[in-house]
């Protein structure tokens, strides 16, 4: 079980650059175009109105611009698919130009699939009389599909299908429940998780460039100035804001800036560390140096905190699916919550008692698309996780009589994925209709 944790951590918790989605589709246009082994004149576009919904509007890195017809643009005329979800890390102002360029020859037809597939990504291109198609479905870098003039060079589409029929077996051989992820976090070796560290430094990174910036609403440098004008008082609570918000500013604002995602979700990589990491500098009132190698062995409190953080969220995650019509930051607030709880000293008990708090509280945020509003968004759920933790250490949280809070923790959890899987299952198609008829306006 231990061996399957951390392939787990090292699987879901991955570097990208840019917001996954629009990034995905770009990675499927890139692979497209090197079947085809030319530039195309023709590129059609079908997405599952989860991804369509998250491309609309959020920055595309290093162009100044939003939405899906850049990135697959840049995806078609200049990236390299081998470079995964870093693949817009070398962008420049002439990559740029020619996307552009290609735009404005109305080469991309782009239109929704109807599909059940929550991520689906399908790019055909074309030249004169031969084609290629490429298809992602599942997660972000999940190529299941490639031929080129008719000829099928890969195939997996019906290992997906059996795949979401045994996702429960495939998934999580073991049967991981809370208690097994709270045991291998503040038990395995230390070496062994020493790892995540690295997202810690990464973000916090991002966090940097967020403040230094114009990026986005500006919302972690709106909160930094309001300290300075005495609005708001310098704490744990305030510097997480800080931290996560300016994040999120530069990633949705379309910053070139490496992170760690969790989960195939950037912002929900982004919640799970930076709140934990702000809270443990507080309490070592200690910056965490980024730019050198970090001593293993003074950070294990850290480590453990963030090794919680990130494994919370991935295990609600794999019940609900990458994505859907719940704001992925409160499924990483939840982690989040854990992760602080941890460094408060809390035990399994008052882990447990952060859950509940988290579910109490704002559970069932809605997603309506990646964009940089997601920043307004991220700040409530840092503000609902460290609320949850800091009532959780001292053993309050709601009763089992209150709304979707169990006694069980693992059917609190149950709850919280059934109310996005069954109760919200026609929000995302209700949203969608909304967006797009601000185009058509």
């Amino acid at each position: 079980m231990e061996n399957y944790i951390i392939n787990l951590l090292k699987t879901q918790v991955i570097p990208a650059i840019g917001c996954t989605e629009p990034i995905a589709v770009a990675l499927a246009a890139a692979k497209a175009r090197e079947l085809l082994g030319e530039l195309p004149d023709k590129v059609e576009v079908l997405l599952s109105k989860n991804v369509l919904k998250n491309g609309m509007g959020v920055g595309i890195p290093g162009t100044g611009m939003t939405g899906l017809p850049i990135a697959v643009a840049l995806g078609i005329t200049s990236c390299n698919s081998s470079d995964s979800l870093e693949l817009l890390k070398n962008v420049s102002t002439e990559d740029v130009e020619k996307a552009n360029q290609f735009i404005k020859n109305n080469n991309i037809s782009l239109q929704r699939k109807q599909t059940d597939e929550k991520l689906y990504i399908e790019i055909i291109c074309k030249k004169n009389d031969s084609f290629s198609r490429v298809i992602i479905a599942g997660f972000h870098t999940n190529i299941v599909f490639c031929e080129k003039n008719g000829q099928v060079i890969l195939d997996n589409l019906q290992s997906l299908e059996q795949n979401k029929d045994n996702i429960k077996q495939n998934e999580d051989p073991f049967e991981i429940k809370l208690k097994d992820i709270y045991d291998f976090s503040v038990k395995c070796d230390i070496e062994k998780i020493s790892f995540i560290l690295e997202t810690a430094k990464v973000n916090r990174i991002a966090a940097e460039v967020g403040l230094s910036s114009d990026y986005g609403l500006k919302v972690g440098r709106t909160i930094e100035d309001n300290i300075n004008n005495g609005i708001y008082q310098e704490s744990a609570l305030t510097h997480a804001l800080i931290l996560t918000t300016a994040a999120i500013d530069a990633r949705m604002g379309g910053s070139v800036v490496t992170i760690y995602s969790n989960s195939g979700s950037g912002d929900q990589g982004i919640t799970v560390t930076l709140p934990v990491l702000a809270c443990y500098e507080k309490q070592v009132n200690k910056i965490l140096d980024t730019k050198n190698e970090l001593p293993v062995n003074e950070m294990e409190k850290l480590i453990r905190a963030l090794t919680l953080s990130h494994l919370v969220a991935i295990y609600i995650k794999m019940k609900l699916g990458v994505l859907s019509s719940f704001c992925g930051v409160t499924i990483a607030m939840i982690g989040a919550a854990c992760g602080i709880t941890y460094l408060l000293d809390g035990d399994y008990e008052n882990i447990c008692f952060a859950i509940k708090n988290c579910a109490a509280g704002i559970i069932g945020m809605i997603c309506d698309g990646a964009k940089n509003g997601c920043s307004i968004k991220v700040a409530a759920a840092v503000f609902a996780a460290f609320n949850a933790a800091t009532m959780a250490k001292i053993n309050i949280c709601p009763m089992d009589n209150e709304g979707i809070v169990h006694n069980d923790v693992e059917c609190t959890i149950e709850n919280i994925v059934n109310i996005s899987k069954k109760g919200m299952a026609q929000l995302d198609d209700v949203i969608l209709e909304m967006m797009l008829e601000k185009i058509d306006c």
